[in-house]
């Protein structure tokens, strides 16, 4: 029966680790909470301003209607011959296509929320070579255009600048023919039209200038055959994604800075651009939206074109961090209610189980300490207060507790060690697993150590 009384005070303890993880879970809730209001305050920049930017072309365009001839059967069996219009278009790529510019963020709140944006200054040209249009029976071919691609029109800062082999063009809004395919600008050419019915828009080389505002990722499609990109920007931290990576980049506190050369043999942007459908080809989702940083590589989660991306992101997203320290949070208890218990046994000092909860909720208040204070000043700092509190808290309770002010400081330093241990673990993505491997084992072979020799049986037989 003893031995029993020893088994139901652990199944106690137990029980309060099991009633401690509904305070955990309602401050993971929580953590949800704020980042879908996040989420709602990036929205409303994006409704207000822009939202993610995705650049295609420029592209030519030459629309053509034609009148087919179909036969068809009527209700009383006799073969009738119906003429239908059918429109469609001609669309070219560039030869080359280069773009550059500079990325100028800019941090915009909402109550105590930060939206990253950005404007890019962007100078683009491209190289177009001959296309000839052979005339067929009952086409005609409509005025040529040429086509720029943009997710979101309102981003356009003041008046592009658009010129064809040094003559300016007018830019308007709307994609023409491709509107079902994309939302952006086109820019009316010269005429092309022969005596004999055929289109040949000749080579041709255009410069194009625009700053264009955008919230956190700009994506571009390397549609040429050859496509040369190279961006830069005062953002130190930068997310690189999308189907192609930098084929040079430097990151530093000053910037960053990073180039692309691809070419159209390794790209299926031209294929998916010739592909049948309506699929809008400039829309793009966040990062949030397609399921964090992790989306970033997957750019069929993003847009739905292949394009090289640039994030501007936050490494120490307030959130991201709050939410992977709650999820320890049910260690430390389980390790400070062993600790309690370990103590309990081998000093012979009972601790009430009211007096477990208490300690395990005030484990529990830091991480809504961290949440609430992150919001408002620095993560680090927020860490730090929270987990001086905490601590503080703690020693003073135990200090009763405990019977002596020097049990109760050793409690406060392992504490302080695992608070420690866990501001570690937030800091280190690639060496989180391990870390967290080796404390656990160090935990798990300090008390095996510490009670190697006690006999339970006999502390079971003393238990009254």
């Amino acid at each position: 029966m003893k031995s029993l009384k020893l088994l139901l005070r652990f199944l106690t303890v137990g029980g309060l680790v099991l009633l401690l993880l509904i305070p955990l879970m309602m401050v993971r809730g929580l953590i949800s909470d704020r980042e879908f209001y996040q989420a709602k305050a990036v929205d409303r920049i994006s409704q207000s301003m822009a939202g993610p930017q995705q650049v295609v072309g420029p592209l030519r365009v030459v629309p053509w209607q034609e009148l087919r001839s179909t036969t068809v059967v009527g209700e009383d069996g006799r073969p009738t011959t119906r003429q239908d219009t059918v429109q469609g278009y001609a669309l070219q790529t560039p030869l080359s296509l280069s773009a550059s510019g500079t990325l100028k963020p800019n941090l915009r709140r909402i109550g105590v929320y930060e939206v990253r944006t950005f404007e890019w200054g962007a100078n683009v040209s491209a190289e177009f070579a001959p296309l000839p249009l052979a005339p067929v029976a009952g086409r005609t071919y409509g005025q040529p255009y040429l086509v720029l691609g943009l997710a979101d029109v309102r981003g356009l800062v003041g008046t592009p600048s658009l010129s064809l082999e040094g003559r300016p063009l007018l830019i308007e809004s709307g994609t023409g023919a491709l509107g079902e395919r994309m939302s952006g600008v086109h820019a009316k050419l010269p005429e092309a039209k022969s005596d004999d019915g055929t289109i040949r828009l000749p080579a041709s080389k255009l410069q194009l200038r625009f700053v264009l505002a955008g919230t956190e990722s700009l994506g571009i499609a390397p549609i040429g055959d050859s496509n040369h990109i190279q961006l830069q920007s005062s953002w130190p931290h930068p997310l690189f994604g999308g189907r192609y990576s930098p084929h040079d980049s430097k990151v530093g506190d000053a910037g960053f800075t990073a180039r692309w050369e691809i070419s159209s043999l390794a790209s299926a942007t031209q294929a998916q651009l010739g592909e049948k459908g309506k699929t809008d080809l400039t829309q793009r989702r966040r990062l949030s939206e397609a399921g964090g940083y992790e989306a970033a590589g997957e750019d069929g989660k993003l847009s739905a074109i292949d394009s090289l991306d640039v994030h501007l992101v936050d490494p120490v997203d307030t959130y991201t961090q709050v939410d992977r320290a709650s999820k320890y949070g049910i260690l430390f208890v389980v390790l400070t209610f062993v600790a309690f218990g370990l103590f309990e046994l081998i000093k012979r000092l009972k601790i009430h189980p009211l007096q477990y909860l208490l300690v395990g909720l005030a484990l529990a208040i830091f991480f809504l300490l961290l949440l609430s204070l992150s919001e408002h000043i620095v993560f680090w700092q927020a860490y730090l207060i929270s987990a001086a509190a905490c601590i503080g808290l703690q020693f003073f309770y135990l200090s009763g507790v405990l019977q002596g002010w020097w049990r109760a400081a050793g409690f406060a330093t392992m504490l302080t060690a695992l608070y420690g241990v866990l501001y570690a673990l937030l800091l280190s993505d690639d060496n989180a697993l391990l870390m967290g491997s080796l404390l656990l084992f160090g935990i798990l072979a300090t008390i095996m150590f510490v009670t190697r020799k006690v006999n339970w049986y006999e502390l079971g037989n003393e238990l009254r």
